[in-house]
């Protein structure tokens, strides 16, 4: 993936903890869980900013590590339980926090030497924590999200990190929506009501910021960009991107790459990680010329970490950005057709895409009219990768309480729409029909993200920081 246009950094609490009262009777544990606790932070990815709450033994220290955690805004909270200690240890580091708290319970050796193993060298490296339990019945207690990772520290435990890298990516998500904002470019496609939202709903449950945009203002945009290095450079880009129909030159797409320019420096000068735009006026004058080359344009805003969405649909430029953040792809997708004598289902979309998930160079083709909106211009048709995919969707009930669909599925190769939309051949495991009925039933927008891969293990981590329910279709 391309380096993201505005960088943001999940910052992850970290803390450990053991029963004070065991390290007078053993002193031979202070060395030894401090060892242990160096190394734990070392798998922690450095992607994520640690907040270092340190090893906790009494209530004073937990209270401490809480206010680091406070002062952090910390995205989540990881856990190691070095040893058994009360729940007294944890909860005033997470009583005030509203992240999930991660218990990584991890045994230094894989198994006892049982005939040689004293009292310190059971507690201190083979006591697979009994507080588990405890630590999880008082954070239910406390109304505290949570979750619990096994496993070992001796042989090494691909699993172990593969959960936390996992946990790390899905805080990334919240950090994005908390220190970015969505920019809405006009209004949503008139009458799509599925596509409706809240904005103040939307800060309140989902941290997200709505930043209003006038059509008449992005007209204008590219007005002052003068500097013909940087337009000759990015053109290149755009070409380098895009097989462009008919052949492509510089100076034939010169001008979209003004466009360019000027958007990575609006998104960069208002921190804009989400774009959802719909522009229902006339295709003329300046209008009709950013109308017509917006889709690949806002296509190298995606491919640099922002996701745009087409017909003003907020809600699915979220499932895109989600997707992004924890697969590196996050592609428009709607349901399209059902090939009945396949048993596959057509999913994609016309409008912006994301390069990173197409196995071969995209398209970018002209056309007279688009189809259901205004003007005619430049279309993309990007082809998403063979194997494994991960669709998202964000919808809504009548209390405005947010609720993700997921589904994951297998594209196949063979024939596709060739008339300049992305779309893809893709096998559910409950056949095409089940999924449709299924996945419709959920009550989702008739929009989704997809990404290459499965990705619903992260999903489902994203949800909980966010404290949203999971509708998971097929898996």
């Amino acid at each position: 993936m391309t380096q993201p246009l505005v960088e943001t950094k999940a910052r992850v609490g970290v803390f450990a903890i053991a029963l004070g009262a065991y390290l007078p009777q053993f002193p031979s544990l202070v060395p030894e869980f401090q060892a242990q606790y160096a190394d734990f932070k070392k798998i922690i990815p450095d992607t994520v900013e640690i907040v270092d709450g340190g090893i906790v033994t009494t209530k004073e220290l937990a209270q401490t590590a809480g206010d680091k955690f406070r002062a952090a805004d910390v995205d989540l909270v990881v856990l190691q339980l070095l040893t058994y200690a009360t729940s007294y240890n944890m909860l005033p580091a997470v009583r005030d926090l509203d992240v999930p708290v991660v218990l990584v319970n991890v045994q230094k050796r894989r198994a006892p030497d049982y005939a040689n193993t004293d009292t310190p060298t059971w507690l201190g490296e083979l006591y697979a924590c009994g507080a588990v339990g405890e630590m999880v019945a008082d954070l239910e207690r406390a109304g505290k999200r949570h979750a619990v990772i096994t496993g070992v520290v001796e042989g090494g435990d691909p699993a172990v990190q593969t959960e936390i890298e996992s946990w790390c990516r899905a805080a990334q998500v919240r950090r994005r929506f908390r220190d970015l904002n969505l920019a809405q470019i006009g209004r949503p496609y008139p009458g799509m009501m599925d596509l409706y939202i809240d904005e103040t709903n939307l800060y309140h449950r989902m941290w997200l910021y709505t930043k209003q945009f006038d059509w008449e203002k992005m007209w204008a945009i590219a007005d002052n960009i003068t500097d013909e290095e940087a337009i000759r450079a990015k053109a290149q880009d755009i070409l380098d991107t895009f097989d462009v129909e008919g052949g492509g030159t510089v100076e034939k797409v010169w001008e979209m790459a003004k466009y360019v320019v000027a958007f990575e420096a609006w998104v960069k000068d208002e921190k804009i990680g989400l774009i959802a735009s719909h522009y229902d006026g006339f295709a003329k004058g300046q209008a009709g010329v950013l109308d017509s080359m917006l889709i690949p344009a806002f296509s190298m805003l995606i491919k640099q970490g922002v996701a745009c969405a087409v017909e003003g649909d907020i809600k699915v430029a979220m499932a895109m950005s989600i997707l992004k953040t924890i697969a590196g792809t996050g592609q428009l997708s709607e349901m399209y057709s059902i090939d009945f004598d396949k048993d596959i289902c057509i999913i994609g979309h016309s409008g912006s895409g994301d390069a990173d998930i197409s196995a071969q160079k995209p398209a970018m083709k002209i056309v007279p009219v688009f189809h259901g909106k205004t003007g005619g211009g430049y279309l993309t048709q990007f082809y998403p990768h063979l194997g494994p995919v991960t669709y998202l969707a964000i919808t809504q009930d009548r209390e405005g309480r947010f609720k993700f669909v997921a589904a994951e599925g297998i594209n196949e190769a063979g024939p596709i729409f060739t008339f300049g939309d992305t779309n893809m051949r893709t096998r559910f495991a409950c056949g095409a029909r089940e999924f449709v009925n299924r996945w419709s039933e959920a009550g989702p927008t008739h929009h989704m993200a997809a990404a290459s891969g499965r990705h619903i293990d992260t999903i489902l981590k994203v949800a909980k920081i966010f404290n949203v329910p999971v509708d998971v279709i097929t898996r």
